[in-house]
């Protein structure tokens, strides 16, 4: 069994999973609800689209950005570039009194995010070894789910309250201040103690050699028969998992249930989270990840159901939330460690720049479905259904994946 005590390095990666995951929380729970108090009519459709153009600018961006951060020295520079534009367009998210303003600074402050998100996934193959990967990436999604309610707290508590005779526009002002602030210092740690140990040598005209290597990155990872299984499962099964954190507030609150219902309910998810992608991590060494990433698409397959069909009073929300809880964390955990296994080290950034648009890709495609079904129909439901068949598609193509040995049937 592997050592359960960490290193240095390994809690500092883990670190910055507590930070980003503060404004990651926001947005998938305060961040909508506020939209829809300053936008006119339904806010899922254009909070659907506004995602659907972040995720796709994520995706075009990433093996390009990936393999020019995979070079020597690189990674934490784009990491240092990411968290300061994302930290300002945070900040600045409470300056417009306009929909479409706040819409277009909020997909700025997104991709930034998401795309530090993308360099900080690769970093895990410097920060510990194959054998610990799946117990060290559960913990970052742990404490970062745990971790994450510390400032959104302190920012629910400001929006609800409002003290000193504040305005809705100056509360959510302070916290953005605060998760900004806490994004930043949580992001410290890494950079100072986790050091790029796998890389390529820097070379010139890194730019154009980059956009030309994407197409053959794609034909290795495509001629690769258990990456190519993989990352078609991926593409599949995350499109719904990212699209139902993504809408989910914006779901319920087109539904009626109240705001502050839904706000409370996810952040029992965040609770439920912390002990569930720990326990992940474990069963993930003991039995084999595949096993339990196919338990996770069995599980969020039932999630949309549910919603799609039944879910009508705060109390379902509540029940979905916590079922969400048990499988959120660990099914992304065990996604990013598994894939961080199969790719060449020294080319991390440019193969997780591949896995991002598989993921990020995908979002798009969920989201687009979500409110191009809800604009038709006029039922959401109807436009959480359609995700269903991804999850379907994803639980068989992981089917088709080998089954990695376990590290105790390894010992």
């Amino acid at each position: 069994m592997a050592n359960s005590k960490f290193t240095k390095a390994e809690k500092s990666w883990i670190m910055y999973d507590v930070g980003n995951s503060a404004l990651v929380l926001l947005a998938t729970s305060i961040i909508p609800i506020y939209f829809k108090s300053l936008a006119d009519g339904p806010a899922l459709v254009a909070w659907s689209y506004g995602e659907t153009i972040a995720s796709l600018v994520i995706a075009l961006l990433m093996p390009i950005l990936g393999s020019i951060a995979d070079m020597q020295g690189m990674k934490k520079k784009f990491i240092v570039a990411t968290v300061a534009i994302g930290a300002v367009a945070t900040v600045a998210m409470g300056i417009p009194t306009g929909a479409m303003a706040f819409l277009v600074i909020y997909v700025v402050s997104s991709i930034s995010l998401n795309t530090s998100i993308v360099f900080y996934d690769a970093l895990l193959v410097d920060a510990t070894t194959d054998e610990r990967m799946d117990e060290v990436s559960s913990q970052g999604y742990a404490w970062g789910y745990i971790g994450s309610c510390v400032p959104f707290i302190a920012c629910l508590a400001v929006v609800l309250t409002r003290p000193f005779g504040m305005s809705l526009q100056a509360a959510m002002q302070v916290s953005f201040v605060i998760t900004a602030v806490w994004w930043v210092v949580f992001t410290i740690p890494m950079l100072k103690n986790v050091e790029q140990t796998h890389y390529k040598p820097r070379e010139d005209h890194a730019v154009s050699k980059a956009i030309h290597g994407v197409g053959a990155t794609l034909k290795k990872i495509w001629a690769d028969k258990t990456l190519r299984n993989f990352i078609i499962a991926y593409f599949f099964y995350i499109d719904g998992v990212h699209t139902i954190i993504k809408l989910s507030t914006s779901y319920g609150s087109d539904l009626g249930i109240d705001g502050t219902q839904l706000v409370l309910a996810l952040l029992v998810t965040q609770f439920v989270a912390f002990p569930s992608a720990i326990i992940y991590g474990k069963l993930g060494h003991k039995v084999g990840t595949k096993k339990m990433l196919l338990v996770g698409i069995a599980g969020y397959t039932f999630i949309t159901l549910f919603a799609a069909f039944f879910l009508k009073s705060a109390i379902q929300f509540w029940f979905l939330a916590i079922m969400v809880g048990l499988f959120q964390g660990g099914i992304q955990a065990l996604s990013r460690s598994e894939f961080g296994k199969l790719c060449p080290k020294e080319h991390a950034n440019e193969y997780f720049g591949f896995f991002d648009i598989f993921g990020k890709y995908a979002a798009v495609l969920g989201t687009f479905i979500v409110g191009t079904m809800t604009m038709l129909t006029g039922s959401g439901s109807l436009g959480v259904f359609s995700i269903v068949i991804l999850f379907i598609i994803g639980f068989f193509m992981m089917r088709r994946v080998p089954e990695r040995e376990s590290a105790e049937s390894a010992e």
